[in-house]
């Protein structure tokens, strides 16, 4: 187990038991964690914003951003580094099979150490034997999250991008859509946006939508009409940054994280996704849906939290939570430590099941923090 430079997570665990720390990973700005399986072998993927650039003050908004997004496999019962991609200022990596084909999707938010270039390419990476080959490169500019799903035979991938800061209008884009032509991935439609964060494909009620995530502009569920995304449902709330789609107590639910507003819960009524209940305020960034197991047969709902305060003048170190239902709500039953956390994902392994969570920024700002890696009890 590596040790930290800080330790900003002094209990090995969660407060009342729920998760026991495994691993701790030395990753720098990490921004996502991806676990994957394949040829019987187990993988994690951690794509990274930044390292620490001497000289420069710590901020959120600093950093060298020409790093590298870091493959680890898993080799007697822990993570070990595998292999390293090209993949500046990392925000994402989703990996996804067509057929018997395997991907990865990156997404990068910026290159260099300041003045930063966020026009960049993004770039999918093919899986051949046990090593990640550039598949197709996208141009794209703050890109943020690539998310995968089909419908149909139909394959997709949703890019979420964009930054609104001033100075930045004429060269902002617009998040996009794209679908798999046979050899590659070809546009097939922009949407509105202006700082775009995240995507989630859901069916529910018969109908595939696709929620869209935006820090500037209203969150919004897309509609599939069997040619193109249509607006179907705008979300309450600002600064919107996930979801999680999950059936559970008889009902299906989308969980909304922002990051300057309360972060809710909406139940779909039959027609569409109604405010249920509010389940923290501001900070939100991901969630991991946990199923249910013997002893908890409704199932938990991770929440990680982010930052309070500003980009300019963050407060990284909070207590991201699990939620489980009690009656018709879900309330905390649990909640570990995280350092400008960024997102958590559960995989399976020998039985066991585990929860990554990936931290990008330590107490002081600065870019170095663990990824850790729990047993879920």
């Amino acid at each position: 187990m590596s040790s930290p430079v800080s330790d900003p997570f002094p209990e090995q665990g969660s407060a009342n038991g729920l998760l026991r720390e495994v691993q701790r990973l030395a990753t720098t700005g990490a921004r996502a964690v991806e676990p994957f399986s394949h040829g019987g072998e187990h993988y994690l993927a951690v794509p990274q914003l930044a390292a620490d650039h001497p000289g420069q003050p710590a901020a959120i908004t600093a950093g060298n951003s020409d790093v590298s997004l870091i493959v680890y496999r898993w080799t007697d019962g822990l993570f070990a580094e595998h292999q390293r991609l090209p993949v500046p200022g990392g925000e994402d990596a989703e990996f996804f099979a067509i057929g018997e084909r395997r991907f990865l999707a990156t997404a990068s938010l910026r290159a260099g150490a300041g003045p930063y270039e966020m026009r960049i390419q993004s770039t999918v990476f093919e899986l051949r034997g046990d090593r990640f080959e550039p598949f197709q490169s996208f141009d794209t500019y703050a890109a943020k999250q690539w998310t995968h799903f089909a419908i149909g035979d139909q394959h997709f991938l949703a890019l979420a991008q964009g930054v609104a800061l001033p100075g930045a209008q004429g060269e902002n884009r617009r998040s996009a859509i794209f679908c798999w032509d046979g050899e590659r991935f070809a546009p097939i439609q922009e949407v509105s946006s202006a700082w775009g964060y995240n995507w989630l494909h859901i069916e529910v009620g018969g109908e595939h939508l696709l929620a869209y995530a935006d820090h500037a502009e209203p969150s919004r569920l897309l509609r599939w009409n069997g040619r193109l995304f249509e607006p179907f449902q705008s979300l309450d709330g600002a600064s919107g940054r996930a979801f999680c789609a999950f059936g559970s107590a008889g009902e299906q639910w989308l969980a909304f994280a922002n990051l300057h507003a309360d972060t809710l819960l909406y139940r779909w009524s039959g027609t569409r996704f109604v405010p249920h209940q509010t389940l923290s305020g501001p900070g939100g960034r991901e969630f991991e849906w946990l199923p249910g197991s013997t002893a908890d047969a409704e199932g938990r709902l991770v929440q990680v939290n982010f930052i309070h305060g500003t980009r300019e003048a963050p407060r990284p170190s909070l207590r991201s939570f699990i939620h489980a239902w009690r009656a018709d709500r879900l309330e905390v039953v649990d909640s570990f430590a995280t350092s400008g956390g960024t997102d958590a994902a559960a995989f399976t392994i020998g039985g066991k099941r585990y929860l990554a969570v990936s931290n990008s920024l330590g107490a002081d700002v600065r870019f170095r923090a663990d990824t850790l890696v729990y047993e879920i009890l």
